[in-house]
């Protein structure tokens, strides 16, 4: 069942307001659109890129009918805060995953956060979480947000790391779903992160030369936090 149809089956309809995360892809903001009802965006967690709960609390009106948390990152939401929050204010609490990889596959991507982890010198490089799949391994360029990180991305591909901007632009400014809103975690998430490719195929010598990469370029940049 697609996520129009789980909204659906979960009792929203046209004219409920549904809380979406503004940092992702698009697809549950669309869906709630198709289904004629209202996207909330709400600010995320700086550390997950999931829903802030807190935030999510922020934005709730009596119109509010339910809550999408999305997995971000392969880094699962803290679910059991976000249905407290739905407790609280009498709301569904939908719970949606991004595609996720094979565990053989997500113990080989976690081999290589462990040691990017531990070598990594001018990025802030992800924080760890239980069950986290690294589907991607996103870290933020410390400076002056976006010109900054572009920059870096660009030498690193130059030097031959696939490294990608995971997040174009918040939710909020996408074609028909703009909304007058400016959410500081989540324009500085699109700002500053960098996905590093952790591809279970990768070989430790390749994840080690991405490594000094990284730090040939981390003397321009403030030292991580």
């Amino acid at each position: 069942m697609g996520t129009v149809g789980t909204l659906r089956s979960a009792g929203v309809r046209a004219g409920d307001e549904v809380v979406v995360p503004a940092y992702g892809s698009a697809e549950v903001a669309r869906a709630v659109v198709e289904l004629g009802a209202v996207p909330m965006f709400a600010d995320v967690d700086a550390e997950s890129y999931c829903l802030d709960p807190a935030a999510v609390a922020d934005v709730v009106t009596r119109q509010t009918a339910a809550v999408v948390a999305v997995h971000r990152f392969g880094r699962p939401a803290d679910v059991a805060w976000m249905r407290e929050v739905g407790q609280r204010h009498g709301l569904l609490v939908l719970v949606e995953d991004e595609p996720g990889v094979r565990p053989e596959e997500a113990e080989l991507r976690r081999e290589h956060a462990r040691y990017l982890d531990g070598r990594l010198s001018g990025v802030r490089t992800p924080v760890p979480a239980a069950g986290h799949s690294y589907e991607r391994y996103v870290v933020r360029v410390p400076g002056n947000g976006r010109p900054d990180r572009d920059a870096f991305a660009r030498a690193l591909r130059a030097k031959g790391v696939g490294c990608k901007v995971p997040v174009q632009t918040p939710v909020y400014r996408m074609p028909g779903l703009r909304r007058d809103v400016f959410l500081p975690e989540t324009e500085r998430a699109v700002d500053e992160t960098l996905a590093l490719p952790v591809d279970a195929g990768m070989t430790r010598r390749e994840v080690q030369r991405m490594a000094a990469a990284c730090n040939a370029l981390g003397g321009l940049l403030q030292p991580a936090f």
